[in-house]
């Protein structure tokens, strides 16, 4: 009877099995996704300008996100008195990654493009996994046949470089390049702090391109809800985390950390409120470096950063939909 239990019924600990997200089914074929989420890696890093290495990011936060793989039985919140990720209602799939072509930039981030593309001709919430935030730009592309979106940054660096000895699509330039796209609607910039990579100029050319910047001191003084209340409400939102938007007490595996970031659950609690206060429609996560943190600190909290995130805008559909 054990044994016939033991080959019928897997235990299947996070520690057990191939680590795709969250231990959640793989897709191959693109043109057969078939799940209300998608996750993609993009483990890109050649656009990076110090140090590389968050092209094991995809890995490292895939297998950090098994720790919470437990039975995909759902994720209760006591807190909230909810259940988020209820495999009954949410069907999340990893559909690999994006294929990189060493030293190419407009190929791989070609590849990244379609990927995204893929996921949203398949109606699923497209989850990106960088790399260096330079995949952002094929991200914000593979959105330029639907509706208008408000991009919303979580990051330590405004990323709004223009152009620099002719790199117009490295890890400084993202925003920049979102700016140009007539689509996107307006920028939210949250957590911009001390020594920066964009000049004043930079700043400048963002707050006339429509950007809202927000260092983590004004954050705290005007709380989640002040923050919230700058955030245009019923828009569409593509959100994009820098994990070195976070403190690197938290997150040390990146390859520019800043000193004086968000801790974990300011970040939740405003996530949760852009969820409620809008639609978030894309998102990418990325500059995880796990060779930089021995730990494996940093690629746990992406994934669980990630997973809250899914569910609460999951969470948020449906309670729109009654």
């Amino acid at each position: 009877m054990t044994g016939h239990a033991n080959e019928t019924r897997r235990l299947n600990l996070p520690f057990v099995g191939i680590c795709t997200f969250g231990k959640y089914p793989y897709v191959e074929d693109w043109d057969a996704i078939d799940a209300d989420v998608a996750v993609m890696g993009a483990p890109f890093d050649q656009g990076c300008q110090w140090r590389s290495g968050a092209r094991m990011g995809p890995r490292g936060v895939r297998e950090a996100s098994t720790l919470f793989s437990f039975g995909l039985g759902g994720a209760y919140d006591h807190e909230d008195d909810e259940t988020y990720l209820d495999p009954a209602k949410v069907r999340i799939v990893d559909i690999g990654d994006a294929d990189i072509v060493h030293t190419d930039t407009g190929q791989s981030h070609a590849n990244i493009e379609h990927g995204v593309r893929k996921m949203l001709a398949a109606g699923a919430l497209p989850v990106v996994i960088g790399g260096d935030h330079s995949v952002n730009i094929p991200c914000i592309n593979a959105f330029d046949d639907q509706e208008p979106i408000h991009v919303v940054q979580i990051d330590a660096h405004l990323d709004f470089v223009d152009e620099r000895h002719g790199v117009r699509f490295g890890h400084g330039n993202p925003m920049r390049r979102a700016a140009e796209k007539g689509y996107v609607t307006g920028l939210s910039q949250i957590g911009i702090r001390n020594v920066s990579s964009t000049a004043r100029d930079g700043y400048e050319a963002a707050r006339e391109m429509g950007a809202d910047i927000v260092s983590v001191r004004q954050f705290r003084k005007m709380g989640v809800e002040g923050m919230l209340d700058r955030i245009p409400e019923g828009a569409r939102y593509y959100l994009t985390i820098d994990i070195d938007g976070f403190d690197p007490s938290i997150a040390p595996g990146t390859g520019t950390p800043s000193h004086g970031g968000f801790l974990y659950y300011e970040m939740l609690e405003l996530i949760d409120g852009l969820a409620r206060r809008g639609d978030i429609v894309g998102m990418d996560l990325v500059e995880v470096a796990p060779d930089y943190d021995t730990t494996g600190t940093t690629s746990i909290l992406a994934a669980q950063v990630l997973l809250n995130t899914i569910g609460r805008v999951m969470h948020q559909r449906a309670a729109r939909k009654g």
